[in-house]
């Protein structure tokens, strides 16, 4: 069964991307968190642009990994798990 998280975006509504096949996480820079998934090539990145987090601070990518985890541990019937609480708004979510 497919699983998506349910992020929301500012002054969008939510947008969902995949969480299964995903191989790793990582802070990509200060305002920049990279999902990649399986076979990854440049289409198999998300980027989840967010606002400016300090230097050195992965709390984003720890929320991403913590919903991630949270999501997959979900009956198979609750497709979409809502990432609330984030530590930084998200401004966009794009496949680079």
């Amino acid at each position: 069964m497919e699983k998506f998280l349910s992020i929301p975006v500012t002054n969008e509504q939510r947008q969902l991307i995949s969480a299964t096949g995903i191989v790793l996480i990582e802070q990509e820079s200060t305002t920049v968190v990279h999902v990649h998934y399986k076979a990854s090539t440049a289409t198999d990145v998300v980027v989840i642009t967010h606002a400016a987090a300090p230097a050195g601070n992965e709390s984003m990518r720890d929320a991403i990994q913590d919903a991630l985890v949270s999501a997959l541990a979900t009956p198979w019937t609750h497709v979409a798990f809502e990432v609330n609480n984030l530590p930084f708004a998200v401004s966009g979510i794009t496949v680079g």
